[in-house]
């Protein structure tokens, strides 16, 4: 399993059907996701629940869905808003592909409001969730030989996405000591006349970092010397409690090209409502052209969205819910990042190099040489699963070998626990400990 987390590659198998009745290959990405590798970790703890010794309750800070705990939850606006649309019986038919008009307008006027222009429903497109707006993203920008920039660490989305449409990935390391920002040097050194894009992720997965006005600007400017479009995945967006405001990529769409991806799934904590939207952030028209904008209407004949009554309900939720729900969620995820980095702080062997500003997760460097037993990130966090029912990703999983990610979105007191049974596993199998 580790072989292929490294490396990316494809499967291929065999099929009939190809020219002259000949067996064709068809390729699989190997590519591991986040919830594949859960689902293993999962499988782990549930192998050894039989055990006299483990009686621990499973206490997961590895999957970004934060509605597992009571104290996040969506506002009564949001329900309502669905049930009155649902029992309407006005929405149970097809919308158009691209998305219910209202839908369309709502958004826009939304994403508007941070922005130094207005955008038009026009330029927005109705997607299940965000991970279809990453889809729609590669496929639009496709064809052959073409390349594409992705951040190390991400969301391992892009590149098996990438996979399946033959786009090469070219990985563009963010920096920790200073925040998690883009390599822009990097940048420079791998564009060539064949990259397309260039993907950012601003709150940060899987860092935690929210970027600052004068680095999206910079970023910007970086992708307009070389001609390219920004990706600006902003699933997390508003979810910033640092020293930085979250600043929308869309701001410097006169720059640079933007298409924004984003949802309701986080910041309105409903991730199962499959509600998001893939917008051409982009003035100047510079990427949105007549013959661009017929390609994106024409791949969303073939997409299907979400649910119409679902659709029908987002004008309302964007425009009524009030600011207390937000700072609420905010004042949770900033008490629950605080928790996780001062415990961290307690625990042999692992270290945060940045405190996380914004979005649900951070990322956390292990020393393995300092843990008896224990040979890498992978192999971390399937004996913890094992020893302590507690489920962390391991940081090959978005990038990085010998990290972890941690998500913060839990209820205090489960964080609180989760860690002490870290801290016990790290002690329990330090090697320096054992010299001592």
């Amino acid at each position: 399993m580790q072989k292929e987390m490294e490396n990316g590659k494809v499967k291929k198998s065999g099929i009939n059907g190809g020219e002259n009745g000949k067996e064709e290959e068809v390729e699989t990405p190997t590519n591991i996701t986040i919830k594949g590798i859960l689902a293993l970790l999962m499988a782990t703890i549930d192998s050894s629940s039989s055990s006299i010794d483990n009686k621990k309750r499973t206490i997961s800070l590895g999957m970004g869905d934060p509605t597992a705990y009571t104290c996040f939850h969506t506002t009564a606006v949001a329900e309502d808003a669905v049930v009155d649309t649902l029992r309407s019986q006005k929405f149970n038919g097809y919308s158009p592909t691209v998305g219910l008009p209202q839908t369309r307008k709502a958004i826009a006027e939304y994403l508007s409001r941070n922005l130094p222009y207005k955008l038009s429903p026009d330029d927005v497109y109705v997607t299940a969730g965000c991970t279809q707006a990453i889809e729609v993203s590669l496929s639009i920008l496709a064809r052959p030989g073409a390349n594409i920039l992705v951040p190390r660490p991400g969301f391992p989305i892009y590149e098996l996405c990438a996979a399946f449409r033959n786009l090469e990935v070219r990985h563009v390391d963010l920096i920790p000591e200073k925040g998690w920002e883009v390599d822009l040097n990097l940048v420079d050194a791998l564009v060539d006349h064949n990259t397309v894009a260039m993907v950012i992720i601003n709150p940060g997965n899987p860092c935690g970092n929210v970027y600052s006005y004068q680095h999206l600007k910079k970023i910007a400017e970086t992708a307009k010397r070389h001609k390219i479009l920004v990706i600006a995945d902003e699933v997390y967006g508003h979810l910033a409690f640092g020293r930085n405001p979250f600043v929308p990529m869309g701001i410097f769409g006169s720059i640079a090209p933007v298409l924004t991806l984003g949802s309701l799934s986080k910041r309105w904590i409903v991730p199962g409502w499959r509600l998001g939207w893939f917008v051409t952030t982009d003035p100047n028209s510079t990427f949105k052209t007549p013959k661009v904008v017929e390609r994106i209407k024409k791949y969303f004949d073939i997409c299907g969205g979400p649910a119409t009554f679902i659709q029908a309900a987002v004008p309302r939720i964007l425009e009524q819910c009030e600011e207390v729900f937000f700072k609420r969620t905010i004042s949770i995820l900033k008490q629950t990042s605080d928790t996780c980095c001062d415990r961290i702080k307690e625990i042999p062997s692992m270290t945060c190099p940045h405190k996380p500003q914004g979005s649900m997760a951070l990322m956390v460097k292990l020393n393995c040489s300092e843990l008896k037993d224990i040979s890498d990130d992978i192999d971390f966090c399937f004996k913890l699963a094992k020893e302590e029912s507690v489920i962390l990703l391991p940081g090959l999983t978005v990038g990085l070998k010998n990290w972890v990610r941690i998500t913060f979105a839990v209820e205090p007191s489960s964080l609180d626990e989760a860690l002490e049974r870290v801290k016990s596993f790290c002690h329990r199998h330090s090697s320096i400990q054992q010299k001592s």
